[in-house]
């Protein structure tokens, strides 16, 4: 089958294009899609049977593939024929099932699953002679691999499992100041009197206590047990994670090298026909880093879609010195990207999502 686009499209690629583009040759699976691999606005990613240990995070620059720096680098294979487990603070590489032939007006962008930024696994998508992680230019012809670093939890993988996903865009989508202020008029993006819209939707973080009966969040605990990343409500929280009350003043204080889940102030929603990301408030603000997972489909938090608003769930990590955190702070913006055409499914509906109308809530592998 052929791929077209129309001239001067513009926007992200919905979920039946994405199975057009697998039809047309330009996305090549090893094995036929699973269930619900393809989303409303992405595709999910699936491991390959093999993991690489390698010493060192690398990017292979122009002229270069994955592969020869796989050789220069690997300090042994694990196979995932059968599962394995993956140690924290580890650096490995694992050739994903899916490959792509992108053709001239398409660009890639890869980023985590949800559950796989919940459970602190960071991973990375890489590309043969790339300078950038997690994107994938405009008429790539080749393979694609997940560089995986499990943080916080050893972490249980196999072949097939999905840790990243990845949406395909034309054209420059994201809505300029204009039609992102026409966009909130009409469907109220966040629910505050005064959205803050400058360069996106603001977000800020929760701190009150008073949307989980007391509660702002988790620590996640050290020297746990495996997670098993598709076993769904196999885990007793407490196993894993330490509740953190709210403070009268408001406060958190993030310890160095610690991994918290704490959620937004504000319920947001993304209408059918459009995505969101959720994008650094200031990059110059080293202190800690937000959000690992910053994909939002459509649909999310859509009344018609299940929905009444659902807060963004963070995932925070402090780096080199302890950060004071105080309610309502600023902490990312949620940047709003047209769709091509609206999805056959948005989010939540029929694909089964852990996360619609949420509120602050641990990743799917967890009992509640």
């Amino acid at each position: 089958m052929s791929f077209t686009l129309s001239p001067g499209a513009n926007g992200i690629l919905p979920d039946r294009m994405i199975a057009a583009m697998a039809d047309a040759g330009l996305i090549h699976p090893a094995y036929p899609f699973v269930e619900s691999q393809i989303q409303p606005a992405s595709l999910d990613l699936r491991l390959g049977d093999i993991a690489y240990r390698v010493r060192a995070s690398f990017l292979p620059g122009p002229g270069a593939t994955v592969a020869e720096r796989i050789d220069e680098l690997k300090l042994h294979e694990i196979s995932l024929a059968d599962g394995a487990v993956l140690e924290t603070n580890c650096v490995y590489i694992v050739p994903l099932l899916e490959s792509l032939t992108l053709p001239p007006e398409i660009v890639a962008a890869a980023n985590p699953k949800s559950s796989t930024g919940r459970l602190d696994v960071f991973t990375r998508v890489i590309a043969d002679g790339t300078r950038r992680f997690d994107m994938i230019g405009a008429g790539y012809h080749g393979p694609l691999y997940a560089e995986i670093s499990p943080k916080t939890f050893p972490v249980l993988l196999r072949e097939g499992s999905r840790l990243s996903q990845v949406r395909f865009r034309t054209g420059d989508a994201i809505l300029n100041a204009d039609e992102l202020d026409a966009l909130h008029t009409l469907e109220r993006l966040v629910d505050v009197d005064k959205a803050d819209l400058a360069n996106g939707v603001a977000l800020s973080v929760d701190l009150s206590g008073e949307k989980a009966n007391g509660f702002v969040g988790y620590r996640a605990k050290r020297h746990t047990g495996v997670v098993d990343v598709d076993r769904r409500g196999g885990y007793a929280v407490e196993e894993f994670w330490e509740p953190i009350a709210a403070r009268p003043d408001g406060n958190l204080i993030l310890d160095p090298g610690e991994f918290y889940i704490l959620a937004s102030k504000e319920a947001v929603q993304v209408p059918p026909d459009y995505a969101a990301e959720m994008v650094p408030f200031d990059p110059l603000v080293g202190e800690f880093r937000v959000h690992y997972a910053g994909f939002f489909d459509p649909g999310f938090g859509y009344a018609g879609a299940g929905g009444k608003g659902a807060r963004a769930v963070l995932e925070v990590r402090s780096r080199e010195v302890p950060f004071i955190l105080e309610h309502g702070q600023i902490v990312g913006r949620l940047v709003y990207e047209k769709m091509l055409s609206r999805p056959n499914a948005m989010y939540g509906q029929r694909i089964g999502s852990n996360y619609q109308a949420q509120g602050l809530k641990l990743s799917k592998h967890f009992r509640v």
